[in-house]
């Protein structure tokens, strides 16, 4: 069994942490996150001018519910530990796009796409969302929710996915795409 609950999570200095029913509140430089808790404690610890969090799971209750809180006793940390992060550092994926004439331009919330259609794609952005479109080919996405980022990067990756034979595409910045042998003749 994983012990990755039992590790406790520093809690940078400046981000609060609210406790409330079934729901932790975190609140930092960039913004305010929420996680709804199910079968699970928290416990807040001070340690030599450090706070720190820690997880436990439930030992009452039904068997089931015993079973269900050691489930989700990491995958809450992680979550957790992962809103800290947003909250004060904040997360951001970059995109770029490969191919001849493929552009991205920021107009309004909406991010218009050139890449290889006959019609332009239009992508609207949602609002808790940064994209900066600085070049032409590469587009930066950032936002203090990191499944949100991921999930608009993987979107947006989506539209013209990287083809084999050539490497065309939308792809993440640093992704290596094994590329296929042509015909031969």
């Amino acid at each position: 069994m994983s012990h990755i609950g039992s590790k406790q999570i520093k809690i940078p200095k400046n981000v609060s942490i609210d406790l409330s029913m079934n729901k932790i509140y975190v609140r930092g430089d960039l913004g305010k996150l929420e996680l709804p808790l199910n079968n699970i404690n928290i416990h807040l610890k001070n340690i030599e001018n450090d706070q720190f969090l820690i997880l436990d799971p439930i030992n009452t209750g039904t068997k089931k519910q015993k079973t269900a809180s050691y489930i989700m006793w990491g995958t809450y940390r992680t979550l957790i530990e992962n809103m800290l992060i947003g909250v004060s550092k904040g997360y951001s994926k970059t995109i770029e796009l490969v191919g001849v004439g493929y552009k991205a331009q920021l107009i309004d919330k909406k991010l218009v796409l050139k890449i290889g259609f006959s019609i332009e794609i239009n992508y609207e952005i949602p609002s808790d969302i940064k994209v900066d479109c600085s070049r032409s080919n590469i587009i930066v996405i950032s936002g203090i929710d990191k499944q949100k980022v991921n999930q608009v990067a993987a979107e947006i990756r989506l539209l013209r996915k990287p083809e084999p034979y050539k490497g065309k595409g939308i792809r993440y910045l640093g992704e290596v795409i094994r590329l296929k042998e042509g015909k031969k003749k």
